[in-house]
């Protein structure tokens, strides 16, 4: 019996989003499409399935389905909203009146779901069906509406409103999915790390030492860049780098500013001091990681 369910696995098709197979799908972050977009073309069934480096969001507003999980077969009645974490076996049936949106992210481009495969505990490591209600249904459905309009506006700055979005999306249905999530199973170090990404990410712009983070939580620099390194390997100032890198990247790929205008933007006052930076953190000058990831999303 184990080595028929072995074998059925291995006969599980691996596709990047529902039929585009194989290695070569140009980098992306983020994607976003109605449900009947892809499903039509398919007589509305998706086929069992999975995603080995992608998450997804499936929200039906209206119409009906059913999902299979592995061997599991869930109904699916709006609202609903469906998790799918990488690497598990999918497959859906849609009415042909359905209606809503699959959102599908880069794992590891969303820090809530970043190296989830390290955190099987974690309630986003698992498939689930989740119905929001109430006021925070009514905002959830909202949010997924602007994530769909702000992706397909492309519009300046979409991809930090989309991140924010998405991450509020998944925020609200947690609360549903597992009570108290936000301190659940972390120490206290995890917390002062988590508070310092937050700091991090409202002021990176400003290139603020490590000293003034660890005064903003009241620790000394040597205390908080111990806690760092012991929770994340790498030190204050490396997490500072990564997220203004992490910027730089989206602005090269996803805005037609200037290097000089990305670095102005990120709190540089010379641009090859910036090229500096992001050839050391990414092995490639900004001007060719551009080229690069253009040509693959052109190839797509």
């Amino acid at each position: 019996m184990e080595k028929k369910r072995l074998a059925i696995a291995r006969q599980v098709p691996t596709f990047d989003l529902y039929g585009e197979q194989g290695a070569q799908r140009p980098d992306f972050w983020v994607h976003c499409e109605t449900i009947a977009a892809r499903s039509s073309t398919y007589q509305w069934e998706i086929g069992l399935h999975r995603h080995e480096r992608l998450f997804q969001l499936l929200y039906i507003r209206n119409g009906a389905g059913d999902a299979l999980f592995g061997g599991r077969a869930v109904t699916l009645a709006p609202p609903c909203i469906v998790v799918m974490p990488p690497g598990v076996s999918h497959g859906y049936r849609f009415s042909r009146d359905v209606e809503g949106f699959v959102i599908t992210v880069v794992v590891d481009q969303l820090r809530l779901i970043a190296e989830l495969h390290k955190r099987p505990q974690d309630w986003l490591a698992a498939p689930q069906v989740l119905s929001p209600e109430g006021e925070d249904g009514r905002y959830i459905d909202a949010t997924i509406v602007r994530i769909a309009e702000e992706f397909e506006a492309r519009r300046t700055g979409r991809n930090d409103l989309i991140d924010a979005y998405i991450t509020t999306v998944l925020m609200l249905i947690g609360r549903r999915a597992a009570p108290q999530l936000s301190d659940v199973g972390k120490d206290a170090r995890q917390l002062r790390v988590e508070t310092l990404k937050e700091l991090i990410g409202r002021h990176f712009r400003e290139h603020l030492p490590a000293a003034h983070y660890a005064q903003l939580l009241n620790l000394s620099p040597t205390h908080l860049n111990r806690i760092v390194r012991e929770v994340t390997g790498v030190s204050v100032h490396d997490l500072i780098m990564a997220r203004v890198i992490d910027e730089a990247r989206r602005a090269l790929v996803f805005t037609p500013s200037s290097i000089q205008q990305i670095a102005d933007n990120l709190g540089f006052s010379d641009a090859a001091y910036f090229s500096r930076c992001f050839r050391t953190r990414t092995g490639q000058t900004p001007g060719a990681f551009r080229r690069s990831e253009r040509q693959k999303l052109s190839a797509a």
